[in-house]
C-alpha cells in the first residue's frame, strides 16, 4: 500500500526544515534564545527558588520614576525614596527637587513636596519613628577646564561688637586692584567679641580694664563678576564690601588667600528637616552649624543624632567640626572634634563608643582619616584598630554590624581605591569588639572584587549581598549581576539568584517587613564596555524573595495581636496559633541607606517565652545596644523562616545621657 503524506504533514515538514535552515544560519542566536528560554524555565521552578530565591520587577509608573539617591524604611511600612535634584544640574537650576513614597503592600506611589535639595544629604531614624534628613546640595561642582570665573573661599570679618552683619547672595567684594567678586550665598557674620583684660601698674596696682575686640568671622564662596584671567589671584588680600559706608565699611571686610580657576567641588547646605511618616511631609527644624554634603548621621543611645563630615559651604571637607541634634528641642549643639572623610561608616557599640570601620564614600585626602578606630565621645579618644587587609581599598566598601548585635562583631566587605581608581577588592574582614584589643581578621572573600556592594541583614542572621561593580561607577560594563548570602557561623558565601538589574554608584538595598529585599537606583558613567555611550540613571526597582519565603507557607510563623511598644519591663506579648513553631526572635532596626552607607540596620536577639497561644519577647535594657526608635519584630522557626514583622517602639531612656 502506497503512503502519501497529507498536505498538513507537508507544511509541517517544510516549516521544520525552514527552522533547521534558520538555526544553521543563525546558530549563536538560536542557542542563546534556547538558553534564555531554559534559564527562564529553570529559575521559575519551586525547587530552584527554595535553593536560590527569586527576583521580580516592581511596576513603576513613569510619573514616579526618580533618581533614587536615598532610601529609608518608615514604621508605616512605606519606603521613602529621595532624589533631591538627582545628580542633575538642570533639575538643580530649575529648583526641581523630588521625593517619592512607595507602599510595598499595594505597590502604590505618592509624590512628596521636597522643600530643598536633599541630594547627598544624611539621614537617621529618630526615637519617635520620624526620619531626620540633614544637609544636601547648595552648588554643583565645576570640573577642570570648565571654570570660566575665578572663585574660592572668602572669609568675611566683622569687628563691630554691637551688630550682627547679614550679607545677601549677590553681595560684591572689591579687591585693592578694583576686581569684583560676588557672594554665591547669603552669609551671616556674628557680632565681634569683647575681651576684657586686667592691667597692672609699675607698683603692681590694678589699673582700669583694657578692652579689646576680637573680630567674628564667617565664610562664603565667591566668584569673579567678570570671566577670564583678570579674576585670578595668588596672594592674600583684604576686600571691601561694595555698598557699605561709614563705620560699617571699616568694620566689615573680606579676606581671601587665593581665588583660582581650579575645579570647584560640590557645596553643602545647613538645612535640616524631620520627615513625619504619618503626616507624610517634611517638617523644618533648626539648621546645622556647618553646611554638609555627604555627611553621616548616626543615632546615639540617648536619642540624639551625631552628624559628622561632609563638604561644607565652600566645598571643603568639614575639618572635624561635628554636632549633635536633639529631637526634643529640635536644635543642634557642638560635638567632639574629629576628622573623617565623607560618608564614614560609624556604628554605635555596646557601652556607647563608636566604631569607624574605614568605609567611606568619596571625598578626602588619601592619607587623612582613613584608618579604622574606636571613638569615645566622652573623652574624644580615638583608638586605632589594625589588621585590615588592603586598607587602601576601603572607599565605596560596605560595612554592617553582624547579627545578633550582642556579639559585637562588625564586618567590612569589598571596596575600591580612592577617587576614580580602577582598584577594587574582594576582601572581607570582621572585628570582634568584645576583645580587649580588637583587630580586623580576614574572612571569606567575595566571589569577585566589588565596590558599591549592597549588604542587608536578614531575619535568619545571614547577610544578603548583591550588585556592585568591579570598576569606578561601573566603567567598562563592569556591573556584577550576582548576589550571595554570607553565613557568619560557617564564614562562607553561598550563591543566590542573579539580579536582572546592575547596581553601582547611587544604589540602595533594604529589608522590607515581609522579609523581602528591595533594590533601587544606580548611576553608571557609561553604558557600554568601551566607555563610549554615557550611562543613564537606573529607574527600575527589583525585589528579591529569599529562599525562606518558598518553604511551606502553611508552616511560616505568624504573629497576631500585640502591643506597639515594649512595657516598662521591656516585654511584649503577641498572640500566635502555633508557638511551638517559633524558635528565635529578632528586633531589627529599619534601614536609612545611601552611597553604600547604612549605619542604622542592626538585629538584636530577644528573650523568648512561649505560652499556650502566645509568645512573649524581651528586649535588652541597654540603650547602647538597642538605641531608641521603631523596630521590626521578626520571629523565625528552627530553619530561619521569618514571620511578617510587627512594629515595636523602644523608647529613649530618661533622663537623657549628657
Amino acid at each position: 500500500m502506497d503512503y502519501r503524506p497529507s498536505k498538513k504533514f507537508k507544511k509541517t515538514a517544510l516549516g521544520a526544515a525552514a527552522v533547521l535552515v534558520l538555526v544553521a544560519l543563525n546558530a549563536p542566536a538560536a542557542i542563546s534564545f534556547a538558553e534564555d528560554k531554559y534559564h527562564s524555565y529553570k529559575i521559575g521552578q519551586t525547587s530552584y527558588r527554595i535553593q536560590y530565591g527569586a527576583w521580580g520587577m516592581v511596576g513603576l509608573p513613569e510619573e514616579y520614576r526618580i533618581n533614587a539617591m536615598h532610601a529609608a524604611l518608615l514604621h508605616t511600612g512605606k519606603v521613602l525614596l529621595i532624589a533631591g535634584s538627582g545628580n542633575n544640574q538642570k533639575n538643580f537650576d530649575k529648583g526641581t527637587f523630588e521625593t517619592v513614597l512607595w507602599n510595598p503592600e499595594d505597590n502604590s506611589f505618592k509624590k512628596i513636596p521636597t522643600p530643598e535639595d536633599f541630594f547627598c544629604a544624611g539621614h537617621s531614624q529618630l526615637p519617635d519613628g520620624r526620619l531626620l534628613v540633614a544637609g544636601g546640595t547648595a552648588r554643583y561642582e565645576v570640573l577642570h577646564g570648565k571654570v570660566t570665573r575665578a572663585g574660592g573661599r572668602m572669609r568675611v570679618k566683622n569687628e563691630n561688637p554691637d551688630k550682627t552683619v547679614k550679607l545677601r547672595k549677590g553681595t560684591r567684594f572689591r579687591s585693592p586692584s578694583g576686581v569684583e567678586y560676588e557672594a554665591k550665598f547669603d552669609v551671616v557674620v556674628p557680632k565681634a567679641r569683647k575681651k576684657f583684660e586686667i592691667t597692672y601698674g609699675r607698683g603692681g596696682q590694678v589699673m582700669p580694664w583694657r578692652t579689646t575686640v576680637v573680630a567674628a568671622e564667617s565664610r562664603v564662596f565667591v566668584e569673579a563678576v567678570k570671566p577670564g584671567a583678570a579674576g585670578l589671584t595668588t596672594e592674600a588680600a583684604q576686600y571691601e564690601v561694595v555698598g557699605l559706608t561709614g563705620k560699617d565699611a571699616d568694620n566689615v571686610y573680606g579676606l581671601a588667600e587665593r581665588l583660582s580657576a581650579d575645579k570647584q567641588d560640590f557645596q553643602g547646605i545647613k538645612s535640616a528637616y524631620e520627615f513625619d511618616p504619618e503626616a507624610e511631609k517634611y517638617l523644618r527644624v533648626d539648621p546645622m552649624s556647618d553646611a554638609r554634603w555627604y555627611p553621616t548621621l548616626v543615632t546615639l543611645q540617648d536619642g540624639r543624632v551625631l552628624a559628622v563630615s561632609g563638604l561644607n559651604d565652600v566645598g571643603d571637607v568639614v575639618p572635624g567640626d561635628n554636632e549633635y541634634y536633639d529631637p526634643q528641642t529640635k536644635k543642634w549643639s557642638k560635638a567632639p572634634f574629629h576628622y573623617f572623610p565623607t560618608y564614614p561608616a560609624l556604628f554605635l557599640l555596646q557601652g556607647g563608643r563608636l566604631l569607624y570601620t574605614g568605609s567611606n564614600a568619596g571625598y578626602g585626602p588619601k592619607t587623612k582619616g582613613r584608618e579604622p578606630g574606636v571613638w569615645d565621645l566622652a573623652t574624644n579618644e580615638f583608638k586605632k584598630v589594625g589588621g585590615l587587609a588592603e586598607p587602601d581599598r576601603m572607599e565605596t566598601s560596605s560595612s554592617l554590624l553582624l547579627a545578633p548585635a550582642q556579639d559585637q562583631k562588625v564586618m567590612v566587605l569589598g571596596g575600591g581605591g580612592v577617587g576614580e581608581s580602577k582598584l577594587s577588592s574582594s576582601r572581607t574582614a570582621i572585628v570582634d569588639l568584645k576583645e580587649e584589643n580588637p583587630v580586623f581578621r580576614s574572612s571569606a572573600r567575595l566571589p569577585r572584587a566589588t565596590r558599591y556592594l549592597s549588604s542587608v541583614l536578614l531575619p535568619d542572621d545571614s547577610v544578603f549581598t548583591t550588585g556592585g561593580s568591579a570598576d569606578y561607577r561601573g566603567r567598562g560594563a563592569s556591573d556584577i549581576h550576582k548576589a550571595q548570602f554570607y553565613y557568619p557561623r560557617t564564614d562562607s558565601f553561598v550563591a543566590a539568584a542573579d539580579p536582572t538589574v546592575g547596581r553601582n554608584y547611587h544604589s540602595e538595598a533594604l529589608l522590607l517587613p515581609d522579609g523581602r529585599v528591595v533594590t533601587f537606583g544606580s548611576d553608571p558613567l557609561f553604558a557600554d564596555k568601551d566607555n563610549t555611550r554615557l550611562g543613564k540613571f537606573e529607574h527600575r526597582m527589583e525585589v528579591y524573595s529569599p529562599p525562606y519565603l518558598y518553604r511551606d507557607p502553611a508552616r511560616r510563623p505568624v504573629l497576631g495581636e500585640g502591643p506597639d511598644a515594649f512595657d516598662a519591663a521591656g516585654r511584649a506579648t503577641f498572640a500566635t496559633v502555633h508557638p511551638e513553631r517559633i524558635a528565635r526572635a529578632r528586633l531589627m532596626r529599619p534601614s536609612a541607606v545611601t552611597h553604600t552607607t547604612d549605619v542604622e540596620q542592626r538585629s538584636i536577639e530577644l528573650g523568648l517565652t512561649k505560652a499556650d497561644r502566645s509568645v512573649t519577647v524581651e528586649v535588652p535594657q541597654d540603650p547602647t545596644l538597642v538605641p531608641p526608635g521603631r523596630y521590626m519584630l521578626f520571629v523565625t522557626d528552627a530553619d530561619g523562616t521569618p514571620s511578617v514583622a510587627k512594629w515595636l517602639q523602644v523608647k529613649a531612656p530618661r533622663p537623657a545621657a549628657p
